[in-house]
């Protein structure tokens, strides 16, 4: 068969075989807590003289610590290895009303946190979270922290970083990047929250949802939005904004209007949504607190109260109706949920099921359909790691890269 012309034939050089031979072994140690050299390269399908090449150069570059002992059954015992627990990244999640900190290992793990409520602009935001960066810089070591990740809500060119339009009328059009990094001095990488949690998700959520083909990451708050990670790359889209999944029409409603539709998802399946189906129902006014509202709503119908249970399962349908057209259109195999109503899992979970394509309806390989494994901080998580991704992709950090320009 001819290639067409005009087309090239991708060539690797030298050194981005050894780039994606660092980024394979930084993926393993990511998933495992210890693994020796022969693990490694049984694994990664590599000689055991070319891991310990890129062992000797990750642990130079204070990406990997060699400690300890594995227990031998004959010979040698080899030396565990671990990606460099003290290398951190601070992550911050903008939310409408609070904004979180966190202080990240290369696993996604924290080892500490913060929060302030949000200011009211963006400018004020900007300074709180760079005076926060340079408050643990100072603790723990400017060669430590290897950048600042943010996630934020609306609109966000992750590629300029830049975020077009954020949950507030006057936050569009700021170049947080630009901003924080003149600031800081420091890499800085931006995210939509809905992406940013997705990615958090895949790469250190349950091992089932790390192998996915296709991840759709469902966030129910007050929208609906969602997250798709294909063959372990996130989707943004051309516009970066893929995963407007809320706009969805999942009921036809007579009207001019093209967003925020009578019928649209997120006016049938986000929390307001839910709050409202149950003041229907028992003729009592919504709460305020529309999450806290949520939380009573979701707690009375795990413990059986008929009005809460048919609001939530009327709410999952919608949800599942949703979730089924997205399954259909990208042939997704993991669905993972995230937000309060997944605290009334028992109630959702089979309501959702029924609407998701049967077993036998596609290749015989049922959808996996769970909640997050995350504990409500995915999106943090995310924030906090996206220092890291270049890393984890090429083998090499954006200041390493630049420093070697």
């Amino acid at each position: 068969m001819q290639r067409p012309a005009g087309a090239k034939k991708r060539v690797l050089r030298p050194p981005q075989i050894r780039g994606a031979n660092r980024a394979a072994v930084l993926q393993l140690l990511r998933h495992n807590e210890h693994m020796s050299r022969a693990d490694i390269a049984r694994q990664c399908g590599l000689s055991e003289g070319t891991v310990s090449r890129i062992m000797t150069g990750l642990i130079a570059d204070d990406l990997v610590r060699e400690e300890g002992h594995e227990s031998s059954t004959g010979g040698r015992p080899g030396r565990r290895l671990q990606l460099e627990p003290t290398r951190v990244a601070l992550g911050v999640d903008i939310q409408n009303w609070e904004t979180r900190f966190a202080v990240s290992t290369m696993r996604g793990r924290f080892v500490d946190t913060r929060s302030f409520r949000t200011p009211a602009t963006i400018q004020e935001t900007l300074h709180r979270i760079a005076e926060a960066f340079d408050d643990w810089r100072s603790g723990f070591g400017s060669q430590r922290v290897a950048g600042l990740g943010i996630s934020a809500r609306g609109i966000v060119n992750s590629d300029a970083g830049v975020l077009v339009l954020g949950s507030r009328p006057d936050w569009a059009n700021i170049a947080v990047r630009d901003l924080l990094e003149a600031r800081i001095g420091e890499p800085v990488y931006l995210e939509n929250n809905v992406r940013a949690a997705a990615l958090a998700e895949y790469n250190y959520g349950a091992s089932e949802v790390c192998g996915a083909r296709c991840l759709v990451f469902v966030k129910v708050d007050e929208g609906v939005g969602m997250g798709l990670v294909i063959d372990g790359r996130l989707h943004a889209g051309p516009r970066m904004a893929a995963g407007e999944f809320g706009q969805m029409v999942i009921a036809m409603a007579s009207g001019p209007e093209r967003h925020d539709r009578a019928g649209c998802l997120e006016r049938l399946a986000s929390n307001p949504a839910l709050c409202a189906r149950y003041s229907t129902l028992t003729g009592s006014i919504a709460a305020p607190d529309t999450l806290a509202h949520v939380r009573q709503i979701l707690e009375a119908a795990v413990a059986g109260n008929a009005a809460a249970r048919e609001s939530v399962r009327e709410t999952a349908r919608c949800l599942g109706v949703g979730i089924s057209n997205v399954v259909w259109g990208l042939d997704a195999d993991v669905v993972v949920i995230d937000g309060a109503i997944t605290e009334a899992w028992s109630v959702i979970e089979p309501v959702i099921s029924d609407q998701l394509p049967e077993e036998d309806s596609l290749t015989g390989v049922p959808v996996l359909l769970r909640p997050s494994s995350l504990g409500g901080d995915a999106a943090l998580i995310g924030a906090a790691t996206l220092p890291f991704m270049t890393l984890f992709a090429t083998g090499e950090s954006r200041r390493a890269a630049g420093a070697s320009a």
